[in-house]
C-alpha cells in the first residue's frame, strides 16, 4: 500500500467533526476514506505507533465506526502483506471468526491468487451493508483453510441482520451472510493468513481501539462541570494511573514491532490486549462512580461509549488469552520480568 502524507488524529477529528452527529458509521467510514485517512502506516513499517494513534482517536469518537475503520485498515494491511491490492475507493471488512453454525466453502482450483467459487455462510460480519469488499476465512473440500477476497456487490450474497439484537455496538450493522455461487479469489496460500507476522500485529492494534475509548471516557471525567471534590479526584487519579501504564505498554509494543517486524508477536499482543482490557474496565468503573447516572442519561456520546466498550472488549478471549499467555511464559527459556 502506498504510504503518502500520513494522516494524523487531528485530521480525523476535523473530518468527523464536519459530519452530522447522527451520521451512520458507514457514512463516517466513507468520509475518512475519501479524505485519505484510511491510508495508515503498515504495522512494522516504522510508524506503528501512529497507526495505533489513529485507531485510538477514531475509537474515542465512536466505537461502532472504529469497528469498521479498524477492519478496513486491517484488510488493507493484510492485502499488502500477502501481495495483493485493494481497488481504488473500496471499503473492506475482515470476517474470520468461525462460528459453529456458519462455514464458508471454496470450490475450484484453490491457490494463491486463483479465482474460486464461494458457498456457505459467515457469521459476525460487521458493516456488511456498508462495505464494498471483504476478506473472509473459508475452507476447501480437503479441510484446508483459505483467506478469500470478494466483491460484496454481486448476486448470490444474502445479508441478514435480523439476529443482531445488541445494545452496545448496535450500529455496527453486524449480519449473518449466506453465499451461493459467489465469485471470490484466494489471497495468499492456504494458511497464510494465520502464519504471517502481521496477524498478531493486527491483534495488538485492537488494544489501541480499546485504549482510545477508555481515554475518552477519562477525558469526559476530567472535563465534567463543577469543582471536583476529593472523591472525584481519587477516581481521576485511579483512571490516570491505569491509563498511563497502558499507554506505556502500547508505546513499547509499537516500538518492539517496528524493531523486529518479522518476529512472532503473539505474546506481545496478548499482553497488550489483556492489560488494556483490564484498564478499560477499571476506567469505566471509576468514571461511572465519579459522575453518577446523569451522563448515562443525558450525554449521548458518553452513554454510547459506556454501552459499546464492554461489547468491544469481548472481542478478546479473557481467561483463554490469559491461559495462552501463561503457557507461553511456561514454555519460554527464561522469565522476562527482571527490572
Amino acid at each position: 500500500m502506498e504510504q503518502l502524507n500520513s494522516p494524523t488524529p487531528s485530521m480525523a477529528a476535523q473530518c468527523l467533526g464536519e459530519l452530522d452527529e447522527d451520521s451512520t458509521p458507514g457514512a463516517m467510514l466513507r468520509c475518512l476514506a475519501d479524505a485519505g485517512l484510511d491510508r495508515l502506516p503498515l504495522p512494522g513499517s516504522g510508524a506503528t505507533l501512529l497507526r495505533w494513534r489513529m485507531l485510538a482517536a477514531v475509537s474515542g469518537w465512536d466505537l461502532s465506526l472504529a469497528k469498521l475503520y479498524e477492519g478496513h485498515a486491517d484488510a488493507l494491511a493484510i492485502l499488502a502483506e500477502l501481495g495483493s491490492r485493494a481497488p481504488a475507493g473500496s471499503l473492506w471488512g475482515v470476517w474470520c471468526a468461525e462460528a459453529p453454525s456458519a462455514r464458508a466453502i471454496v470450490s475450484g482450483h484453490a491457490a494463491a491468487g486463483a479465482p474460486v467459487r464461494l458457498d456457505g455462510a459467515k457469521a459476525w460480519c460487521s458493516g456488511a451493508a456498508d462495505l464494498s469488499h471483504a476478506l473472509l476465512s473459508a475452507w476447501d473440500a480437503d479441510g484446508r483453510p483459505w483467506l478469500v477476497a470478494l466483491d460484496l456487490r454481486q448476486d448470490g450474497i444474502r445479508i441478514d441482520d435480523s439476529g443482531w439484537e445488541a445494545v452496545g455496538m448496535a450500529r455496527t450493522g453486524t449480519a449473518f451472510l449466506t453465499f451461493s455461487g459467489v465469485q471470490a479469489h484466494c489471497v495468499g496460500d492456504s494458511g497464510a493468513y494465520l502464519r504471517r507476522p502481521g496477524f498478531w500485529h493486527g491483534g495488538a492494534g485492537i488494544a489501541a481501539c480499546w485504549y482510545g475509548a477508555a481515554a475518552e471516557l477519562a477525558r469526559m471525567l476530567h472535563a465534567a462541570p463543577g469543582t471536583p471534590d476529593a472523591h472525584r479526584l481519587a477516581h481521576m487519579g485511579a483512571a490516570d494511573a491505569c491509563l498511563s501504564a497502558a499507554r506505556s505498554l502500547l508505546h513499547a509494543g509499537a516500538q518492539a514491532i517496528d524493531a523486529r517486524p518479522g518476529d512472532d508477536a503473539a505474546a506481545l499482543a496478548l499482553r497488550l490486549r489483556l492489560a488494556v482490557d483490564a484498564c478499560a474496565v477499571e476506567v469505566m468503573a471509576q468514571v461511572g462512580q465519579a459522575l453518577g447516572a446523569a451522563p448515562f442519561c443525558r450525554n449521548r456520546r458518553f452513554a454510547r461509549l459506556m454501552a459499546d466498550l464492554p461489547v468491544f472488549l469481548r472481542q478478546g478471549h479473557a481467561r483463554r488469552d490469559q491461559a495462552a499467555l501463561g503457557q507461553m511464559a511456561l514454555d519460554a527459556s527464561h522469565w522476562e520480568h527482571s527490572l
